[in-house]
């Protein structure tokens, strides 16, 4: 059996949030935790209570065990992009563009 927490629309590039999301695949969900608390950067923040989330419906949905819990999957899409503007010299405009993130953590019992 396995639960799942969705994120949706968080304002971090996907690139940036997939290389935090491969730290913790596979892993147990208590050393999952470990890793995103004392990882520095912002996107282990929103992965940690992504994480949360998908423990407890776990425990609350399936009534899983917490402890014999995995991280099954992490997957990070894309989600729309915000178009802005900068000003640039002499009158120009630049684009910039900040994407969004859809983040779907699945966790699952593991076998043993």
């Amino acid at each position: 059996m396995e639960a799942k927490a969705v994120a949706r629309f968080v304002r971090i590039a996907p690139r940036k949030v997939r290389q935090v999301a491969n730290e913790i695949k596979g892993k147990g969900v208590d050393e999952a935790l470990e890793i995103l608390q004392f990882t520095p950067r912002a996107a282990a923040e929103v992965l940690r209570k992504v994480l949360h989330s998908a423990v407890a419906n776990a425990e609350n949905n399936l009534e899983l065990d917490r402890n014999s819990l995995v991280v099954a999957n992490a997957l990070v899409d894309q989600g729309p992009t915000l178009k802005r503007f900068r000003p640039r010299a002499q009158g120009r405009a630049a684009g910039i563009r900040k994407r969004t993130s859809h983040i779907t953590i699945i966790v699952e019992e593991k076998e043993g």
